[in-house]
């Protein structure tokens, strides 16, 4: 876990310099296709951050929390973040 967690704020760093970055082009007029590239670059990092999170959670919360008795709470939090996804 330790290790993910590592990554996890790696990852957080690295978008919020980005981040940064992209406002500053936006305030210095900076020309919009670089921009769009730079919040590209945003969405991939998030979205490796968000596999990097449900992996973790299927290892860890998903098995305790079946193992606990909490299956009917655990499918419901799976298909709420399915649907957030996107995917329904």
């Amino acid at each position: 876990m330790q290790a993910d967690k590592s990554d996890a704020l790696k990852r957080l760093r690295y978008i919020e310099g980005h981040l940064n970055g992209i406002r500053k082009m936006i305030e210095d007029d900076k020309y919009c296709v670089d921009v769009l590239r730079q919040t590209y670059a945003v969405r991939k990092a998030i979205e490796k951050l968000e596999t990097l999170l449900v992996k973790e959670h299927l290892h860890t919360c998903v098995p305790d929390g079946i193992k606990n008795g909490e299956t009917d709470k655990i499918v419901e939090e799976l298909v709420q973040l399915y649907n957030l996804a996107g995917k329904d």
